[in-house]
């Protein structure tokens, strides 16, 4: 990831500039939130929703924001103006602890801007079980897009590695369906879509909200609700929706082999449309 950009102390900075020394509070305290949004074809759809959660996040792990939601969204508007305008640009927001002992008594802003290549539309997902489980709201920092998370993930993803697959399928502490390892997992059977319900265990996606108000705008029955893992070996089709990819099929389940279903070809039409009418940089300027 050598080709980025990074806004740091006022400066454009390119390559992977230090940002962390041995005595910075997020070095060693994991005081750091970060958000995820995507910039491609001149598009940056719900970029403003992005840096308003990045800026929450922060305020949930006790970090005091530098710069706000507009001014995040300004900063990655101007540096998505120095990449060719079809370049698929990962942008990440983040706050971090800077001076402090065990509290973080400062916050540091970077905004990254990563050259990264989006899956095509019908590059799908391969997902498994996995023995971990999210943790609960009393156990962790759940209501932020903190990075001590993903330590956890990361256990689930070489799990699903070991036996082949691209991502794993993870449980709550109730034993149902809470997500996918990094993205929000979507059900499907009988012309009904169905997602699990945020428990406080997972993280709610943007673009998981957005898949739901679009469907449901379409015509197309949504439920939030409790999904359990008997329900993935029965559904017509399972589908992912995520900042990295926005929306994916999944083509197997442990030993089911699906292929791309109807309601996520047109969860993707609907986005791809979304985007294009409400995703205009110059909305964020």
């Amino acid at each position: 990831m050598t080709n980025a950009l990074h806004w740091i102390d006022g400066a454009w900075l390119d390559g992977n500039p230090p940002i962390f020394g041995p005595l910075t509070n997020a070095a060693w305290m994991a005081t750091v939130v970060f958000d995820g949004a995507r910039a491609y074809d001149g598009l940056a759809p719900d970029l403003d929703r992005h840096a308003e959660r990045c800026v929450a996040s922060a305020e949930a792990l006790g970090l005091v924001p530098p710069v706000d939601a507009a001014e995040i969204a300004r900063i990655a508007v101007a540096g998505i103006a120095k990449f060719p305008k079809e370049t698929a640009l990962y942008i990440r927001p983040m706050f971090y602890g800077d001076e402090g002992w065990l509290l973080p008594t400062s916050t540091k802003f970077v905004l990254s801007l990563i050259d990264h290549p989006m899956k095509g539309v019908h590059d799908g997902l391969t997902i498994c079980r996995t023995t971990r489980v999210r943790p609960t709201p009393l156990a962790a920092p759940t209501d932020a897009k903190a990075s001590c998370l993903y330590p956890n993930a990361h256990r689930m993803i070489r799990e699903a590695a070991a036996r082949g697959f691209d991502a794993a399928v993870v449980g709550d502490a109730n034993g149902n369906v809470a997500e996918l390892s990094t993205s929000n997992i979507f059900i499907a059977r009988d012309g009904v879509v169905a997602t699990p319900v945020p428990n406080g265990t997972f993280l709610n996606g943007l673009t998981r909200q957005r898949t739901i108000q679009l469907l449901r705008e379409a015509g197309i029955p949504v439920e939030e609700r409790t999904v359990t893992f008997a329900e993935l070996d029965a559904a017509d089709e399972l589908f992912a929706t995520g900042n990295a990819n926005k929306i994916q099929p999944i083509l197997r389940y442990e030993d089911r082999h699906l292929q791309p279903g109807p309601m996520a070809l047109k969860a993707q039409t609907l986005y791809r449309q979304f985007a294009e009418a409400y995703g205009r940089l110059d909305r964020f300027a």
